[in-house]
């Protein structure tokens, strides 16, 4: 477990260096294209402004986007006290509880690290799950925490939330910068923004990559450690399996948060997607039930 939080900690140093490059690297090349090194500077200022707003800043905008709401213990006492319950199991922090509106059966974990940790959970989610599998869910989110697998997703998710900013100047660049200069139509200009538009899906569906599946299967385990009862997280895996849907307020930056993945199915989204496939975490816990 210790070398798992210290292998987070050594990624999320890694992933941050290359968020920096990667930006310094195209505001390069951009200021090359244009012929102009302010563009540089300046895109490098802010991309440096923009990692660290992201560090403090991307759990709430996370919860935001997913259009999840704070609650307290009045408003909804059966989620608040599986997570008080656990937070004091755990020896951790109590983490901020929210509830999305959604159907979709759905919870994640965010934050910079334990002190300063959330979890949601949907209201689909506390539909279908009596106390021992919604126990289960909220342990694997906790476990999330407790391993800081929650800072990772959440550099990810400020990296792709910018590779999408990125590819919106080049596009506003690419346009009206060439109108200013008269150069409507530069071969350079459109080679660049096909470049940045195919790429932006791609770096995106990468960095989500770099949150390893492995971790999936990691809080999985630890959910059961936590509650000391496998059936609970297995029947919770089975019946997000057969209800899964998608989330109407979808995010792919976002998506490698959750429980199980929130998009909609499609062959891109299999292909690349950080979730293993649910049947195979099932098949993990029932083979690992003896080492419970």
């Amino acid at each position: 477990m210790y070398k798992q939080i210290a292998q987070n900690k050594r990624r999320t140093v890694f992933i941050v260096f290359l968020f920096v490059l990667m930006i310094v690297a195209i505001a390069g090349v951009f200021a090359w294209v244009y012929n102009d090194p302010w563009i540089a500077v300046w895109t490098s200022v802010v991309a440096l402004v923009y990692a660290l707003i992201q560090y403090f800043a991307a759990g709430s905008l996370a919860m935001a986007m997913a259009g999840a709401k704070e609650i307290a213990k009045k408003d909804n006492p059966r989620l608040y006290n599986i997570v008080e319950n656990l937070s004091i199991t755990t020896g951790l922090p109590m983490p901020k509880v929210y509830i999305i509106h959604d159907s979709a059966p759905n919870a994640f974990a965010t934050g910079r690290d334990p002190k300063h940790a959330s979890v949601a959970a949907t209201t689909g989610l506390l539909d279908i799950m009596n106390d021992k599998e919604l126990t289960a869910v909220m342990a694997h989110e906790m476990s999330h925490v407790k391993n800081y697998d929650i800072r990772v997703s959440m550099i990810v998710f400020g990296l792709v939330c910018m590779v999408g900013l990125i590819s919106d100047i080049a596009y506003r660049m690419m346009f009206y910068g060439n109108r200013r200069r008269d150069n409507e139509g530069s071969p350079v200009g459109y080679f660049l923004i096909l470049i940045a538009a195919i790429l932006s899906p791609i770096l995106a569906a990468l960095a989500q990559m770099a949150v390893s599946r492995q971790r999936e299967y990691l809080a999985d385990a630890s959910a059961v450690n936590i509650t000391r009862y496998p059936e609970g997280m297995i029947d919770a895996l089975k019946k997000l399996q057969s209800h899964s849907q998608p989330m109407k307020s979808q995010n792919v930056a976002a998506a490698s948060m959750y429980i199980n993945d929130p998009l909609r199915k499609g062959f891109f989204n299999n292909l690349l997607s950080t979730h293993p496939p649910i049947e195979k975490r099932i098949e993990r816990l029932e083979n690992g039930k003896k080492n419970f």
